[in-house]
């Protein structure tokens, strides 16, 4: 006999996923951060929308940024407009979203107005060239150009319908260095996208000696029991890791109530585990004038993420942390993942993961992942098979994001 599909439980129904993306100018600087939401783990949503409204702007306060002069994007239902709900939001730091399903109507455009006057910034959502939506051109400061969905000839459409504003162009989905050159050429000058995870390599690239301590120091972090003579005598052959990491040891993040003048002293005081997190904070921090900040913060907030799903996939949290943050440890040193997991020496396992090969460990960088991009179709399936609360999963995401920006703030 069949079985019945009673539908969403009200479970799902109340969870909220959120993710988050960076937006970077032309120098690979962040500009702002794009909050991402999903009410529940279905497609459809049923149930007070009021109250969901209410819910996910509360997620999104957790997600503001707590460092840093950076804008926060929020995709923005009708209701979260009409309603005013978005108030709780501050107006210096927030762009409101106007999706591209949003029709304007006398009511719609009359709170428009009046969030324009409170001091809010708005983005035309996945722009089109579409004559109803110049409505919205009085209030627009962005105009977001989906680069996957929308070619040349449509792209020229709308650059040429908002002419006679003065707006910024954000190019969204852009993958490539062609891509983001393209975006320029035309006008974009803002870029959402993996393009920065993508570093352009030449396979005989020779890695600078300095960022040799950097894959060295990985390299002994991996190892348990870690070998306290190698990880210090490695520490101090870098002045400037050394001096970021006894700095980050004495700050408030650690709450020590006797400063630490030694790197044997700080692993005495904080033990093995949190040493291993230490030094991947210093060394990210290390590694900020080479990379923008958007990066180091992701790999930081993978590796957290990571770290709290060891209850859930039986392994070592300590293991799960340096896979998140080795996982764009090709982007930091910008040299192939194929010739640093060799250099690493880490097991067969990390290493597929690594490598992007389907293996259990990489699950757990497949489910950070869907955060970072909004993925929730390939989100559902990851956690059914990890066997995690849908709501634990997104809870542990913000809880990541929040310890990532401290984190780096204090190491810097």
């Amino acid at each position: 006999m069949g079985t019945v599909d009673q539908g969403p439980s009200l479970v799902e129904m109340r969870t909220r996923l959120i993710g988050r993306q960076p937006i970077l100018d032309k120098g690979k600087k962040l500009f702002a951060h794009e909050l991402l939401f999903r009410s529940g783990i279905v497609d459809a949503f049923s149930g007070d929308s009021e109250a969901a409204t209410q819910d996910v702007i509360d997620h999104y306060l957790l997600l503001m940024p707590t460092t840093g002069d950076e804008l926060s994007f929020v995709n923005c239902t009708r209701e979260a407009l009409t309603t005013g709900i978005v108030t709780l939001l501050p107006p210096e730091r927030t762009v409101l979203e106007i999706l591209e399903t949003i029709e304007p109507d006398p009511e719609l455009l009359k709170c428009c107005t009046d969030l324009k006057g409170k001091g809010y910034r708005f983005a035309l959502d996945d722009f089109v060239p579409n004559e109803t939506q110049r409505a919205f051109f009085p209030f627009a400061d962005f105009i977001k150009i989906d680069f996957k969905l929308s070619d040349a000839a449509v792209r020229k459409q709308i650059y040429a319908m908002a002419a006679g504003i003065s707006v910024r162009f954000i190019a969204e989905k852009v993958e490539s260095a062609d891509d983001v050159r393209i975006a320029q050429l035309e006008g974009c000058d803002l870029f959402q996208g993996y393009f920065f995870c993508r570093p352009i390599l030449v396979s005989t690239r020779v890695i600078p000696q300095n960022q040799l301590v950097y894959l060295r120091l990985l390299a002994a972090l991996t190892k348990t029991p870690a070998n306290l003579s190698e990880i210090e005598r490695l520490v101090m052959s870098d002045a400037s890791i050394c001096y970021r990491l006894l700095r980050l040891v004495n700050s408030a993040m650690y709450g020590l109530t006797s400063p630490v003048e030694s790197i044997r002293g700080a692993l005495m005081l904080i033990g093995e585990d949190e040493f291993r997190k230490l030094v991947t904070i210093a060394l990210a921090s290390t590694a900020k004038a080479a990379q923008p900040d958007a990066v180091l913060q992701m790999a930081l907030e993978r590796a957290r993420f990571c770290e709290q799903l060891a209850p859930f996939m039986n392994e070592s949290s300590s293991k799960l942390y340096l896979l998140g943050m080795l996982s764009l440890i090709d982007v930091i040193l910008a040299a192939p993942m194929t010739q640093l997991v060799d250099s690493l020496g880490v097991d067969a396992e990390m290493k597929a993961a690594l490598l992007g090969k389907k293996c259990a460990l990489g699950s757990a960088l497949d489910l950070v992942r869907c955060h970072e991009s909004g993925d929730w179709a390939q989100y559902k399936d990851i956690q059914t098979e990890l066997r995690i609360p849908v709501q634990e999963a997104s809870a542990m995401y913000v809880k990541s994001v929040t310890w990532a920006a401290q984190a780096l703030s204090a190491g810097q």
